[in-house]
This record gives C-alpha cells, structure tokens and sequence, in this order.
C-alpha cells in the first residue's frame, strides 16, 4: 500500500522508557517506530520524532513534548500519533497545555487510556521496594503511578477531548505461548481483569476517539517491532502497511 502525503508534518511520539533513535554519529541504527519514519519521509511527508523523558510522569512528558512541537513546527499544526504512555502525554498536551489550536488529529496505539491492570499490580507490590531507590538516585517514578487505572479515571475526567481534534486509536491483542515468555505474566494478570490484550495493555483501555483499529500482535509489534523468534511473522507482522492506512485515513479526511 502506497503511504498518501499529508499537508502537515507527523509527530512520533515514544512511550514509556522509550526513545527517538539509536544514532552514532551519522549513522541510525533503530528507531523506536521501527522503520515506520523512513517510510513516510520516503512518501514525502514531513516527520518529526520525539524524545521525551523516557522515565517522565506525563505532565513532565507533555511539556517536554509541546516545546519540541513549538521549536519544529511554530507556524503548522500536526498530526500526533503516540505510542503507550506517548498517547497520554498528547492528550494532556492537547487538552491541558493549550495546544489544541496547533494539532490536526491523534492516533494512539496501545495506549492506557484507562489505566492497565499490570501497573496496578507492579505499583502495589514493588512500591515499597522500587520508590527508595529512585529517590535516592534523583529519578522520578511518577509514569508507573500515572499508569494505574485509578489515576487513569482521574485523568480522564479532567482532560476532556478538544472539539477542533480528530481522536483515533489503534489496540494489540494476541495470545502467549512459549515462543513469547516474555509476555506470559503481564499479559494474565490483565487478561484475568480486562480481557484480550497486547501484553500491557488491554483493547477495552486501549480504545479511544472515533475509531479503534485492533491488530493481531502485542504492545511492541504495534511499533513494527518483530519477534525474534517468529521468523515467518506470525506472532508480529510487519505494520508498514496499517501505518500507510492510519495516515490515509488521514488523507481521506481532507488532511
């Protein structure tokens, strides 16, 4: 599928411990949307990525975000499609720092709109453990308390979506086997609570705006990361293709 050009440029932004790329020199190694800038730059779409505070609490995150967006695109507004924790901090961005005049639409993948379960469950067992030891190395540990479901509610009600926004929303839902260890634990505690999900977060938090596409892969293949032990793609596909629709939807909206 052919990717459309859009008239405004397209920020990427990183979920939580996340970044922009892995670059020495001139050289990029990865980016976090894995292979996805390339392909829209190659259409002729103008992309801009975000690095964000990968350990940030969203406010931190979103300021950091509506700084980047006043630096490299002052006089357009944008597109945003946010990844996790990255489509949280857009919606802040949009609704509670007013940008809501400077951006076109939002599309989220994998996003906790409504908290996640898994963070409910880290946050109550690991708190006492894991919060000392942030606090004596001067890290903030405010993003795994903004991803728990109660903060999420709260959230929620006081960042209402803006009227002039086109909100959309993509989730992940597979099944663990033994070729995916790595998703095992996460993905049932949330399975137990919220039903069919990426391996961190569940569709039912996942959906949001006027359209929720459901892929069939977990939280890091809705970035076009592939599994290293799924050689043929069964377990993650290649999302080149539902990257090029989200941004013809986009076209086809008059974008």
């Amino acid at each position: 599928m052919i990717t459309p050009v859009l008239r405004s440029p397209i920020v990427l932004v990183h979920g939580l411990l996340g970044f922009d790329r892995v670059q020495m020199g001139a050289w990029t190694f990865a980016h976090y949307f894995r292979s996805i800038p390339e392909m829209m730059r190659a259409a002729g779409n103008r992309v801009i990525l975000a690095r964000l505070n990968p350990i940030g609490g969203v406010a931190e995150r979103a300021a950091q975000l509506k700084t980047l967006i006043d630096a490299e695109s002052p006089r357009e507004p944008v597109h945003l499609i946010g990844h996790s924790m990255g489509g949280l901090d857009c919606r802040y961005m949009i609704s509670r720092l007013g940008m809501a005049p400077r951006v076109l639409s939002l599309t989220t993948l994998g996003t906790p709109h409504r908290g996640t379960a898994f963070a409910d469950w880290g946050v109550k067992r690991f708190s006492r453990l894991v919060c000392p030891v942030f606090e004596f190395f001067g890290l903030s540990y405010q993003a795994f308390k903004d991803l728990t479901t109660a903060h999420c509610k709260t959230f929620n009600a006081a960042t209402p979506d803006a009227p002039g926004v086109r909100y959309f929303s993509v989730a992940g839902s597979f099944q663990t086997d033994w070729l995916t260890p790595e998703w095992q634990l996460p993905a049932g505690i949330i399975s137990r609570v919220e039903g069919a999900n990426d391996g961190l977060v569940s569709v039912a938090s996942a959906r949001w705006g006027e359209v929720c596409d459901v892929w069939d892969g977990d939280h890091m293949n809705l970035v076009n990361w592939t599994h290293p032990l799924a050689p043929t793609f069964r377990y993650s596909p290649d999302r080149s293709k539902e990257y090029a629709a989200l941004v013809g939807r986009l076209a086809d909206a008059g974008f």
